[in-house]
């Protein structure tokens, strides 16, 4: 049998990260707990080679551990992924009343598979604002919310083709219409410890409640939300607490909003890890004006976002010859569209990182008749200048409440990921 436990490991980080915000928070303290300590971005960094440390901003994190040798002789090695999924946003005036039921309104964020939201027990998680700036991570308990189907009896029309209005249809119900029951605002100020007064906002999601668990005949596949991209996020931290040190400084950039396109401070088209690498060029090498570009053009980017394996029924929506199996281990992704940024130099660096670590490499493109979805790759690439290849771990059921990989990959991705830090 093999060994299962970095599996079991993911699906520890997926239950304990419901939203961005959790998913940083399971960041930070598995990386505190490698001996990476924290950057805030107001203070003057004072840095060391071999140290190792991370930043926050917002739903995003960046963690490095720096080269023996500067920036500019030596570049980097970066893995990046993002810490968001398709799913609901709760709006800012949530509380909903009709048909004599109390609803939390929403909105669809990402390109969700919705019909697999309805009939499962959700709850809501992300960050509240607390009066004077205060902010906490709140995930309520049990499961408050459902999106109830229509019965088959009232609309026999399902059976050709479900329609659903994401104004009408997918507005999660939370109890009867009863003022003697607390709603959304004060179960979030009890969970908190506030009263509801002192609420003044929140960053707040839908999440299934359902542990992540395994599946399949052998018990070696993961059920899961979320593993699109939470899956590499556990893969990026697990390959650089692993690492061994060297002369190249090794970073991994966790960006939150790739669902919605990255168009936030926070996001992979924004400046935030810009930011850090040109504060660690400054750190380490003040004197040279070109040591920033000198460092990017030293630098390789694998870009981590979760891949489709072929589907059992589906199959024919796959190019024949680009079938990547679940337990097949990591997958390259290319686009003649620049969809995704690996070219022929960066998927061959890549492939040579995976047979030195012994780990199987698969290929995926898209039909030439069907478009293609895109990641952080080439936005990071377009931004930094940086040479970049985007891989993933098979999937199935991508964007979907609840999706489906293999835990034989699980430690693959995690040797390919650790080959390209050491590199």
């Amino acid at each position: 049998m093999p060994d299962l436990s970095l599996g079991d490991d993911l699906r520890g980080l997926v239950d304990a990260a419901p939203s961005p915000f959790h998913a940083v928070a399971e960041l930070t303290r598995r990386l505190t707990a490698a001996g990476f300590s924290e950057l805030a971005e107001a203070d003057a960094w004072r840095l060391a080679p071999g140290g190792a440390h991370f930043v926050v901003r917002q739903g995003s994190l960046v963690a490095f551990r720096l080269g023996s040798a500067p920036l500019a002789d030596a570049g980097m090695r970066l893995v990046g992924a993002h810490t968001d999924s398709p799913t609901f946003r709760v709006r800012p005036r949530s509380d909903v009343r009709q048909a004599g039921y109390r609803l939390v309104g929403v909105e669809p964020y990402g390109g969700g598979l919705w019909h697999t939201w309805l009939d499962r027990e959700l709850t809501v998680a992300g960050r509240v604002v607390l009066r004077g700036g205060r902010t906490a991570l709140v995930r309520l308990d049990g499961a408050p919310l459902r999106l109830p189907s229509l019965a088959v009896h009232l609309d026999r029309s399902v059976r050709e083709g479900l329609t659903l209005d994401p104004q009408r249809h997918l507005v999660p119900v939370w109890s009867r219409d009863l003022d003697t029951e607390p709603g959304l605002t004060e179960a979030l100020a009890a969970a908190v410890g506030a009263s509801p007064g002192d609420v003044v906002g929140h960053d707040l999601v839908l999440a299934d409640t359902q542990p992540a668990a395994p599946a399949g005949a052998d018990g070696t596949w993961v059920a899961a939300p979320r593993l699109d991209n939470l899956a590499s996020c556990h893969a990026g931290v697990t390959a650089l607490v692993g690492a061994a040190p060297g002369e190249r400084t090794q970073v991994l950039v966790a960006n939150d909003h790739e669902e919605v396109g990255s168009g936030s401070t926070s996001g992979a088209r924004g400046s935030f890890l810009e930011d850090v690498v040109r504060r660690l060029v400054a750190v380490t090498d003040p004197a040279d004006p070109q040591a920033l570009p000198r460092t990017l053009a030293r630098s390789r980017l694998v870009s981590a976002d979760m891949a489709h394996a072929v589907h059992p029924t589906r199959y024919d929506r796959h190019e024949p010859a680009h079938t990547p199996q679940l337990g097949g281990g990591p997958v390259l992704k290319v686009n003649a569209d620049q969809a995704y940024a690996t070219d022929a130099a960066g998927g061959g660096w890549f492939a040579e990182r995976c047979a030195e670590a012994g780990v199987p490499v698969q290929y995926f493109v898209s039909r030439a008749d069907l478009p293609c979805g895109s990641t952080i790759g080439p936005l990071t690439a377009t931004r930094l200048g940086v040479a970049t290849v985007d891989v993933g771990a098979p999937m199935l059921a991508m964007h979907s409440c609840r999706e489906l990989a293999s835990a034989l990959d699980v430690p693959l991705v995690v040797a390919a990921l650790t080959a390209c830090y050491e590199d």
